[in-house]
């Protein structure tokens, strides 16, 4: 999943590092706390065994680390960061962040520009030729967000809701 030579990010007492079972609670609290789009997560301990599941899943993925960031020692962020070969530009290395969620309660404090930071850092030394992440069109300050930290708004993209189809 991670090694002890990733990088290690702090912004203002922020620390970023790859997400133990202990922090499942608190990853799952924040996702249940964004509701823009509906209520997609959930915080009830009868959901619970689902995230358990996912969380063992992801564990055993080499090509993905599901991190949190820490803010005095609270997880107050978490992402996850996906790494696969394409054929495109001679069988390069991707990586995409996906679920880039931070605590409301935290947000404008540097906690999502160290995650940003680090998720950088950390494609970089694992020789990832590119970044990408996905954010719906809707959420305008997320844009402007990784506009600022770098990224660039330069695709498209489509989804189909598989549950739904």
């Amino acid at each position: 999943m991670s090694d002890a030579s990733a990088p290690e990010a702090t912004a203002c007492a922020v620390a970023i590092e790859p997400a133990t079972r202990a922090d499942l609670p608190a990853i799952v609290a924040i996702l249940a706390r964004e509701t823009l789009f509906g209520v997609r997560d959930s915080a009830d301990p009868a959901d619970f065994p689902a995230y358990e599941r996912a969380f063992d899943d992801i564990a055993a993925d080499p090509r993905a680390t599901l991190y949190v960031a820490r803010l005095d020692g609270r997880v107050v962020g978490t992402f996850q960061l996906v790494f696969f070969r394409a054929l495109l530009r001679h069988g390069t290395l991707l990586a995409h962040a996906e679920a880039v969620q931070v605590d409301p309660d935290v947000r404008g404090k540097g906690v999502g520009a160290a995650m940003m930071d680090f998720a950088i850092a950390e494609a970089r030394r694992r020789g990832a030729g590119s970044l990408q992440l996905a954010s719906n069109k809707l959420r305008a300050d997320a844009h402007r967000f990784y506009e600022r930290a770098g990224f660039e708004k330069r695709l498209d993209g489509f989804k189909i809701d598989l549950a739904g189809h």
